[in-house]
């Protein structure tokens, strides 16, 4: 089966596979889905949830650990020189336990809370994103994850231990002519016996060139005894059959470990499956629910440092008499970044301890974290090269060579650039997250603007509906908000005061549900196809959300007495900024060029401005846009590199 001839599935077909992957029950509240729905439960997430102190000792302890290793037995610049983690690195951090922090001691594990793991990643990450990555895709969303969610016993016993100390691990999902549709995945697992023999071809298999095992998503034919669907398995990569093709190469992050991996006939014993039949695409949303926060914290960790090379850089270098950050151009840059790397903390660390409380549902948190960390801090690196002028587009080792401190920022936007693509692009995310935010519309609302249902189900639909909003709709018309003392203990004596900000995000949020259901009341079943509102929609959320990350983080440091002014100063100064990005964003809900943008795409792609193109060479190679993913018995050379 080639590429080109996957089985062509219906936009309809397609929606339909997400939509039954999703979890489509919220058994716990969850403070960004109440945002949507225009209601800013600040009890959700204030006073700020607070570790236990034994997770503090055992994150700290570790901490300490991990940073004296990436101190000194991580060499940064060969990394990036060699593109490649050197193999006694690796050796390192398997010693240092840094492959099973997510996994329970009783495996073998160090057992950290997702606060913990999420500053260990920060801090890997700062010294080299391909380390950060490299740990990230292991326990995020490699075997360890869905086994701990979703495994037997037995799977949880035999793998774990493994896991925890000396196998790294990949996940297997994306194919050649497969992104985020997976309702076209062509990988089979076909039954034979107590087994299933596995065939395809998976691409950009995040740690599969040095993988010992490998979750695999492949599609089990329907037939008798057997339900079928997509179907998640472990699978050992010295298995027969398994080839890593390629080792591809990429803008940023050299020492990736990314690879293609053929799949010819592999055998996977039936005590290899995780879950039942058909579950594969649920525990790979499931699974991602808490580890897109990786990403976040990793992002949050670069703001961390840009602010430090911005201010020792910006200091030091003079123009017209002072230092540039005196110059209001730059020193505007530069209070973006502090107040930025200060929400993306805040967003992060919130998020990550309400995952580990258990008490929220945090799938839109987490979603929103990924979303507004990849955005804002390749904003943060964009920034801080123009900061740094000439220097900031050279590379470390040329400043290196010419006796210049080797600041490696153009390769931190390099690096950072895959975060709005990795774990569900930009696009994706905005689409995921709409979905989720009208939710509670759908469910109520659904049928009514559904074009396949009945009369008689529109019928029943429009009584549910109307029941609904009869109770929604009035509490939209005021709130909080538009009192002037509310929400006092956020304007204590001798700090800036915040409650005026957190007043806007319950203005706001009441806002953004009015024009959600406004929207929906013009568009109808024409409403997933308005792509541009929906991100706006889901942009406005975001900040909105990070906003009441970061007062509530401001007067939890407050409280214990650490940097409470400073901390005050950062989120007045963060607010302020979202303030402007978030009405800007509203203004663009109802004054916007989407119609005409869909014209020009229309033009483009019948080739009418085809002339615009005359007159400029293209260097790309020839071959086809999409390689060949055919299943077969494979004819490259298996460049597997396992590190033991």
């Amino acid at each position: 089966m080639t590429a080109s001839s996957v089985r062509p599935v219906s936009e309809r077909e397609a929606r339909q596979v997400a939509e039954a992957a999703r979890e489509q029950v919220w058994h716990k509240p969850s403070f960004a889905k109440e945002l949507f729905l225009g209601r800013f439960r600040l009890d959700l997430i204030h006073p700020h949830p607070a570790p236990a102190p034994d997770d503090v000792r055992r994150g700290e302890t570790f901490l300490a650990k991990l940073q004296e290793f990436c101190e000194t037995r991580v060499d940064a610049a060969r990394i990036e020189r060699e593109a490649r983690i050197p193999d006694e690195t690796i050796k390192g951090l398997k010693e240092l336990g840094a492959l099973g922090m997510k996994i329970d001691t009783k495996y073998g594990g160090l057992g950290l809370t997702q606060v913990y793991y999420n500053k260990a990643l920060a801090l890997a990450g700062s010294v080299s994103p391909a380390i950060g990555a490299l740990l990230s895709a292991h326990q995020s969303i490699g075997v360890p994850q869905p086994l701990k969610l979703f495994g037997t016993q037995e799977q949880k016993d035999r793998f774990l231990p493994r896991c925890a100390r000396t196998d790294i691990s990949a996940f297997l999902l994306t194919e050649p002519d497969v992104g985020s549709d997976p309702a076209r995945l062509a990988t089979t697992a076909v039954p034979d016996g107590d087994d299933y023999l596995l065939d395809g071809v998976k691409l950009w298999t995040t740690n599969g060139v040095v993988a010992d095992l490998l979750v695999v998503m492949a599609r089990v034919p329907r037939s008798e005894g057997h339900k079928g669907g997509i179907t998640a398995f472990v699978v050992e990569t010295a298995s027969e059959g398994v080839t890593v093709e390629n080792r591809n190469a990429f803008m940023g992050l050299r020492g990736l470990e990314n690879g293609v991996t053929r799949l010819h006939r592999v055998r996977v014993p039936a005590a290899n499956r995780i879950g039942p039949e058909g579950a594969g695409l649920k525990i790979a949303l499931t699974t991602l629910n808490t580890g897109r926060l990786s990403l976040p914290a990793m992002c949050a960790g670069a703001g961390k440092w840009c602010l430090k090379i911005a201010r020792e850089w910006s200091a030091a270098r003079e123009q017209w008499g002072k230092p540039i950050a005196k110059h209001e151009a730059v020193g505007a840059k530069i209070s973006f970044i502090a107040a930025t790397t200060f929400a993306l903390e805040a967003v992060i660390d919130l998020a990550s301890q309400m995952a580990d409380e258990d008490r929220n549902d945090i799938r839109i948190e987490a979603a929103l974290a990924k979303l507004y960390g990849s955005e804002m801090a390749w904003l943060m690196a964009d920034e801080l090269v123009q900061i740094r002028g000439g220097r900031g587009y050279e590379t470390a080792a040329s400043l290196a060579a010419r006796g210049e401190r080797a600041v490696p920022a153009e390769q931190m936007l390099r690096d950072l650039r895959i975060n709005r693509i990795f774990e569900g692009s930009t696009e994706i995310m905005h689409l995921l997250i709409a979905r989720e935010a009208v939710d509670a519309h759908l469910s109520v609302a659904g049928d009514l603007i559904d074009p396949g249902k009945s009369l008689q189900d529109k019928g029943k639909a429009a009584a549910k509906a109307g029941g609904f909003y009869a109770r929604w709709l009035p509490g939209l018309l005021a709130g909080p908000g538009q009192l002037p003392r509310a929400y006092p203990e956020f304007n204590p004596a001798g700090h800036p005061d915040l409650s005026p900000h957190l007043r806007y995000v319950e203005r706001s949020a009441r806002k953004l549900a009015r024009s959600t259901f406004y929207a929906m009341s013009r568009w109808q079943g024409r409403m997933e196809t308005k792509q541009g509102f929906l991100s706006r929609i889901v942009d406005i959320g975001a900040e909105l959300f990070a906003m009441g990350a970061a007062c509530v983080r401001a007067e939890m440091l407050r409280s214990r007495g650490d940097h409470g002014v400073a901390a005050y100063q950062l989120a007045d100064a963060f607010c302020r900024q979202a303030r402007i990005r978030a009405e800007e964003l509203f203004g663009r809900l109802w004054t916007n060029t989407d119609e005409l943008d869909r014209k020009v795409v229309s033009g483009v792609l019948s080739g009418t401005y085809e002339w615009l193109e005359h007159g400029v060479i293209d260097p790309s190679g020839d071959g086809p846009w999409i390689a060949d993913a055919s299943p077969g018995p494979t004819a490259e050379q298996n460049v597997h590199r396992p590190i033991h």
